[in-house]
């Protein structure tokens, strides 16, 4: 019989190396959240505008902050990120994307078309 403290351990999350589909899927799950969250301020700019001018002025001010800025862009993010992965989630619906090489090029994908659809909305806007 094997002593206990012999055996192999499982791999710990501080030697294993998460891939970065693993990282993506984690992501998707927290942007979900975040962009769940966000759409309170939504609903709050939404009910300042129809409040009048002086909510809709308050609103302003705290979402126009650089703080408030910041926060949006965030969400910005997290929505072009969650859009793009969600569409790569559709590519594996049709049976796309499953082998290694092309499911690791579709993760860089994701990642930079939601930092440049980001970028690009705040540009233009």
């Amino acid at each position: 019989m094997k002593n206990a403290s012999n055996r192999p351990l499982s791999p710990h999350l501080q030697i294993y190396k998460l891939p970065l589909t693993g990282i993506l899927s984690i992501t998707h799950r927290a942007t979900g959240v975040v962009l769940a969250i966000g759409t309170l301020l939504v609903t709050y700019w939404l009910a300042a505008i129809a409040g009048g001018e002086e909510s809709f002025n308050s609103a302003n001010a705290i979402l126009g902050s650089w703080f408030g800025k910041l926060v949006l862009f965030g969400w910005t993010w997290a929505l072009f990120y969650h859009l793009s992965n969600g569409v790569r989630h559709l590519l594996w619906d049709i049976g796309f994307g499953f082998d290694i090489p092309t499911a690791n090029l579709t993760s860089k994908i994701v990642v930079g078309a939601s930092f440049v659809l980001t970028i690009l909305l705040w540009i233009i806007a």
